[in-house]
């Protein structure tokens, strides 16, 4: 294998405003999108043999604007369950819990169907796709295995792979539309590069949306000729 390509998806409103996003599955902002398309120039020189993405509408858009080919949705990819905080900044909730750390201190208790995860079971769920990964490595060759998903997620399974502890993820800061990546040096895990962007000055420029045609009129029917008359 060569290195593990890790992409966070582009802008959506929530991220943008700082509000915490797990399961509401948001559209990418005009931002967002453009984001998307620029990291196709940081991934051309790139030999990629599986693309793995989240299930989001964020994450899946992300990867089709990167020019990223027939990605395999894997629903372990999806974001941190933020339980009760869902859509909450922690500004917000600073106003009731001064202090609170989502690294240390988990989330508030959720719906029963999205309860909030502890630190540890987002690391256990980055350890199974870290363990997937490996399999797919023993196929790969030389090239490139890419996850399309989420900050906090991707931040925790970075931890993982360092073989550092799920809270750790917090040295790890990722940005909208950034690339990281993750090799090994001597045979012990790395970080090769990280939050990398492409500058807006040099983002490709955007396509034109194509003007719809309008519909072209029937033609008239010949006239009969005078012998079927």
């Amino acid at each position: 294998m060569g290195e593990l390509i890790l992409i966070r998806h582009g802008e959506t409103e929530w991220s943008r405003d700082g509000q915490h996003t797990s399961h509401t599955d948001l559209p990418l902002t005009p931002l967002g999108e453009r984001q998307a398309r620029a990291l196709a120039p940081l991934l051309a020189d790139r030999a990629i043999a599986l693309t793995l993405v989240s299930p989001s509408v964020r994450a899946r858009r992300t990867a089709e604007l990167a020019g990223l080919t027939a990605p395999r949705v894997t629903p372990e990819l999806r974001e941190w369950d933020y339980g009760g905080y869902e859509g909450i900044t922690t500004d917000e909730i600073h106003r009731t819990r001064p202090g609170w750390n989502l690294w240390t201190d988990g989330v508030a208790a959720g719906p029963a169907a999205h309860p909030g995860e502890t630190p540890a079971e987002v690391g256990d769920r980055a350890d199974r796709v870290l363990a997937q990964v490996a399999r797919a490595a023993r196929h790969a060759g030389d090239k490139d295995i890419v996850l399309v998903a989420h900050s906090h997620f991707l931040r925790v399974l970075t931890a993982r792979y360092l073989g550092l502890t799920p809270a750790e993820g917090t040295l790890f800061q990722l940005a909208t539309g950034a690339v990281s990546r993750l090799g090994r040096e001597h045979g012990r895990p790395v970080i090769t590069a990280w939050n990398v962007t492409l500058p807006e000055s040099l983002f490709p420029p955007e396509q034109p949306e194509q003007p719809e045609q309008p519909e072209q009129p029937e033609p008239p029917e010949p006239p009969e000729s005078p012998e079927r008359a």
